[in-house]
C-alpha cells in the first residue's frame, strides 16, 4: 500500500473512532436503556431529566482521536487538559474507549452492559458530575469554572521535561481573566528541565447564549495576538470532517515536530538565548458538530442552541425522539462495535498502549510519582530567644533560610510561586539558593533572574495559583506566598481545589498528592504604609467554610513556630495549610524546644506569662501582633493591677478551637475547658475578623464568656501601632476590657481605667503631631511582671 493510501486508511480509521466517542457521548446525555439501539427507541429509554453539554464534545473527540495517534506514531507520554468546562461526556467516552475507565471502574465494563452503565451514571442520581471531574480518569482539570486550564497545563510540564501537554481551551474560557494571562507561561518554560505545552484553542464560535470574541476574529487577527504573545500559531478549519482530519494531522505532526526541535537544540546547548517561538493550534469547528442541524425549525448546529441538549422533549415529544434517534443512528454503531458492545478490534488497535493511554497517564494521578519532599531539621534554623519576648526577629525571613535549604535538597522536585513578592515578604534567602524563573531577554543590571531559577514571580495571583495546583497535581511540591489581602484574588481557585481534594479523598485508585500550601504575609496588621486597600485578613474566614478533613488554618507568633509549622506544612499531603505570618521584625517568644512542643499542642497555657493558679480572666491571642498586644497588655495589668490573676494562652492551629466532632484536630471539651475555664472571662486578640472565632467555639462551655478583639474593618495609612488602636486590638483596649469583664473590678479600680483611657488619649494626640508612635511603644519590652 502506497504512503499515501496509507494515511487516507488511518484517517478512515480515525474517523471511525471519533463517531465512535461522539456515539458514546450522546448516549451518555440521552439513553438510560438500549445502549446500542438494538431496538426503536422509546420513551422509557430515555433519562427523565437531560443533563450534559453537546456543543464542545464533538471537537474534543476529535482531538483526542488524533493526539491517540500521535502517541503512537511518536512513543511520548501526554498529558490531556480538557480547559471547556462542560467536556465531560468526551473525556468519559475516549477514556471509556481506551479501555482505562472500566480497568478503575471495573463494572462499567467494555460490553453492551457496560456501556449501559455508562450511559445511566452521567448526571444520574448517584452517577457522576458531568464536568471532567476528579472521578474521570486523566483529568486534573475539573472544568466546571472555566478559566485555569492552561496555567495548569504549565505547572504540569515545570520539571517533567518528558511530557507533552495539550491543552483544549474553550473560546468562552478564553474570555476569563485567568485564561487571558496565561498565555504568557512560556515565558517561564524551559525547554532544557522542562515538558512543554501545545494549547489547542477550540473555537465553535458561541457560548451559553452568545458570541465569542475570539470566534468571531478573523484568522488575521489571531495571528497577530497569538504571535504577540510569541506563539507560532497553526490553524484548523472547517465543517467537512475528511478535510479536517487532513488539516489536524498535518497540524500536530507539524507541532509535535517543532516542539521536538525545540527541545533538542535547548538540551543540547545550541538554544537560542530568546524565549522560543512554541506552536500552538487554533481549531475551528461547529458548535454541535455532527449533531441536529435544527430542530423545531430553529438552528441547531453551528450555533449557541447546540451548546447543552439539543433536543431536548425526547421522552414526551415523538418527533423529537425520532431527532434523537436518526441523530444517533448516524454514527452507525454497528459498524463501530461488536455483538457485545464492545469496541472492534480494528478501532481498538488505534489505542496507545498500557500508561500511554491518556486516562491511564501517572502525571493525571500524581500521587504515583510523588516523592517525599527532602527536608532539612529545623532545629539548625532556629532563633535563639533567650527570656521570651528579649530577642527581635524575621520570621519569614528564618522561614527564607529553611526554604533555602529546601531548594538545595530538592532540585526538581520543589517550587516556589509568588506575585513579585518574595523579597516583600521577606524570603529572600531563597535567592541564596536559587533565582526567579526568567526566559524573557535579560538586561546585565538584572538581579536575581535566571534560566534556570526555581522561585516562579508573576503578578497574577491567578497563575501562582493554577501553575502551583498543576505542580502538585501531577506529584511536586510547592508553597505560594502572597500579600494577605490579595490573596482573595483566587478565592473560587482554591474553592475548586478544595473540592477536588475533597472528592480524591473517596477515591481509592487517586493517590495522595501534596498539599497546597499558603503563606501570607505583609498582613493586615503591618500594612499601615500601604493603607485600608491592603488591609484585610478574611481569606482564612473563607477557608474555614471547607471541609474539616481539608482544610488547616495557623498562625504562628514568631519565628520558631513558622519554622515548625512551615516544616509541618510541606511534609502533608491531600490538604490546604494556610499560614499567617508577618514580615517585620517583632519579638520572640519561645525557643525550639518550647515551639515545637506548642505548635504540636495546638494551643497552650504560656505558664511564663500567666499568673499563678485560678485565673480571673484568660487572656487569648492567635496571630502575631495580637500576641504582641497581649502580653503588652498583660504587663500593663501587673503595673497597675497587680493582683488581678491573668492566664496567657495563645492559639497557633486555629482550628483547634473547634470540637472534635467539628474538626479532627479540635481539643476535646476537658482540654479546652482547662485552658479557658468553664466561666471566666476570656478576652481574646484575633488576627482576623472577631465573628470567626465566635463561629469556631460556639458549642464550647464557656463561650458566652469569650469577648473577641480583631478587624473591625477599620483601616488606613498610620503607625503600626494606630492600625491596632483603630480596631480595638491594642494593649489599652484588651487590658480595658480586662477590667470591664471581670466582675466588680471596674468598680473597685475606676483610677484603673481612667489610666488607660488617659494612655490612649496620649497616643491619639502623639502619633497625629508626629508620625510616629510613642516612644514606650516603640521600646515596650517584655517585663516578666506575671512570671
Amino acid at each position: 500500500m502506497m504512503a499515501e493510501e496509507t494515511v487516507t486508511h488511518e484517517l478512515a480509521l480515525l474517523d471511525k473512532y471519533w463517531r465512535a466517542a461522539n456515539y458514546l457521548s450522546v448516549g451518555q446525555i440521552y439513553l438510560m436503556g438500549n445502549p446500542l439501539l438494538r431496538n426503536p427507541l422509546l420513551p422509557e429509554h430515555i433519562k427523565p431529566r437531560l443533563l450534559g453539554h453537546w456543543g464542545t464534545t464533538p471537537g474534543l473527540n476529535f482531538i483526542y482521536a488524533h493526539l491517540n495517534r500521535i502517541i503512537r506514531q511518536r512513543d511520548r507520554d501526554l498529558l490531556f487538559i480538557c480547559g471547556p468546562g462542560h467536556g465531560g461526556p468526551a473525556m468519559v467516552a475516549n477514556t471509556w474507549l481506551e479501555g482505562s475507565y472500566s480497568e478503575i471502574y471495573p463494572d462499567v465494563s467494555e460490553d453492551e452492559a457496560g456501556m449501559q452503565r455508562l450511559f445511566k451514571q452521567f448526571s444520574f442520581p448517584g452517577g457522576i458530575p458531568s464536568h471532567a471531574a476528579p472521578e474521570t480518569p486523566g483529568s486534573i482539570n475539573e472544568g466546571g469554572e472555566l478559566g485555569y486550564s492552561l496555567s495548569h497545563a504549565f505547572g504540569a510540564a515545570f520539571d517533567h521535561p518528558e511530557l507533552i501537554v495539550p491543552c483544549v481551551i474553550g473560546d468562552g474560557e478564553a474570555e476569563t481573566g485567568p485564561l487571558a494571562s496565561s498565555w504568557h507561561g512560556i515565558k517561564f518554560l524551559n525547554a532544557q528541565r522542562d515538558g512543554a505545552v501545545l494549547p489547542i484553542l477550540h473555537l465553535n464560535g458561541y457560548k451559553i447564549a452568545s458570541p465569542t470574541i475570539l470566534g468571531r476574529s478573523s484568522d488575521d487577527d489571531l495571528t497577530q495576538l497569538f504571535s504577540g504573545y510569541g506563539y507560532a500559531p497553526l490553524f484548523v478549519s472547517g465543517h467537512e470532517p475528511a478535510d479536517m482530519h487532513q488539516q489536524m494531522a498535518s497540524a500536530l505532526d507539524s507541532a509535535f515536530s517543532k516542539i521536538a526541535d525545540i527541545q533538542q537544540q535547548a538540551r543540547s546547548g545550541n538554544g537560542s538565548e530568546t524565549v522560543p517561538r512554541w506552536p500552538m493550534i487554533v481549531f475551528r469547528s461547529p458548535k454541535g458538530w455532527t449533531g441536529p442541524k435544527e430542530v423545531d425549525g430553529k438552528k441547531v448546529e453551528d450555533f449557541w442552541r447546540a451548546h447543552q441538549v439539543p433536543v431536548s422533549a425526547c421522552r414526551e415529544n415523538d418527533a423529537h425522539r425520532e431527532i434523537l434517534e436518526n441523530w444517533m443512528r448516524s454514527y452507525q454503531p454497528q459498524e463501530l462495535f461488536d455483538d457485545n458492545g464492545s469496541l472492534i478490534a480494528e478501532l481498538r488497535a488505534l489505542v496507545p498502549a498500557a500508561n500511554k493511554r491518556m486516562g491511564s497517564s501517572p502525571y493525571a494521578n500524581g500521587g504515583r510519582l510523588r516523592r517525599e519532599l527532602s527536608a532539612p531539621d529545623i532545629h539548625a534554623f532556629a532563633l535563639e530567644t533567650g527570656q521570651p519576648g528579649s530577642t527581635t526577629g524575621g520570621a519569614t525571613e528564618q522561614l527564607g533560610h529553611y526554604l533555602a535549604e529546601i531548594f538545595h535538597r530538592n532540585p526538581d522536585n520543589f517550587r516556589l510561586f509568588g506575585p513579585d513578592e518574595t523579597a516583600s515578604n521577606r524570603l529572600t534567602p531563597v535567592f541564596d539558593a536559587t533565582s526567579r524563573s526568567w526566559m524573557a531577554p535579560l538586561k546585565t543590571y538584572d538581579e536575581q533572574l535566571a534560566r534556570d531559577g526555581r522561585v516562579m514571580e508573576i503578578l497574577s495571583e491567578h497563575q501562582c495559583q493554577g501553575w502551583l495546583e498543576g505542580y502538585l497535581l501531577t506529584g511536586r511540591h510547592g508553597l505560594f506566598n502572597c500579600y494577605e489581602a490579595f490573596i482573595h484574588i483566587v478565592d473560587s481557585m482554591f474553592n475548586q481545589h478544595a473540592k477536588w481534594l475533597k472528592v480524591t479523598r473517596k477515591l481509592g485508585w487517586r493517590k495522595p498528592v501534596s498539599s497546597l500550601n499558603y503563606l501570607l504575609s505583609s498582613h493586615v496588621w503591618r500594612q499601615d504604609h500601604n493603607g485600608y486597600s491592603h488591609q484585610d485578613p478574611g481569606f482564612i474566614d473563607h477557608v474555614a467554610n471547607k471541609k474539616a478533613d481539608i482544610v488547616r488554618i495557623y498562625l504562628p507568633p514568631d519565628a520558631n513556630t513558622l519554622l515548625w509549622v512551615g516544616d509541618h506544612c510541606l511534609r502533608t499531603w491531600d490538604r490546604i495549610n494556610v499560614i499567617v505570618a508577618g514580615k517585620q521584625p517583632s519579638p520572640q517568644w519561645l525557643d525550639m524546644p518550647a515551639a515545637i512542643a506548642h505548635c504540636e499542642a495546638g494551643m497552650s497555657e504560656w505558664r511564663w506569662a500567666s499568673s499563678e493558679g485560678e485565673p480571673d480572666v484568660v487572656m487569648a491571642c492567635a496571630g502575631d501582633v495580637p500576641t504582641l498586644e497581649t502580653l503588652a497588655a498583660v504587663d500593663l495589668l501587673g503595673e497597675i493591677l497587680p493582683e488581678l490573676r491573668v492566664r496567657v494562652v495563645n492559639v497557633v492551629d486555629l482550628l483547634a478551637l473547634q470540637t472534635q466532632q467539628q474538626h479532627p484536630h479540635g481539643k476535646s471539651e476537658t482540654e479546652f475547658d482547662a485552658l479557658f475555664t468553664r466561666d471566666k472571662p476570656v478576652v481574646f486578640a484575633f488576627h482576623g475578623y472577631p465573628n470567626l472565632v465566635h463561629r469556631l467555639t460556639y458549642q464550647r462551655n464557656n463561650h458566652h464568656n469569650f469577648h473577641v478583639h480583631g478587624f473591625n474593618e477599620e483601616g488606613t495609612t498610620t503607625t503600626p501601632f494606630d492600625m491596632t488602636v483603630l480596631n480595638e486590638l491594642d494593649r489599652y483596649h484588651l487590658a480595658l476590657s480586662a477590667i470591664r469583664h471581670v466582675p466588680g473590678v471596674a468598680d473597685r479600680h475606676p483610677q484603673a481605667v481612667d489610666d488607660l483611657q488617659q494612655r490612649l488619649q496620649k497616643h491619639h494626640h502623639y502619633v497625629r503631631e508626629y508620625g510616629e508612635d510613642l516612644p514606650e511603644i516603640q521600646h515596650w519590652v517584655w517585663s516578666g511582671t506575671k512570671k
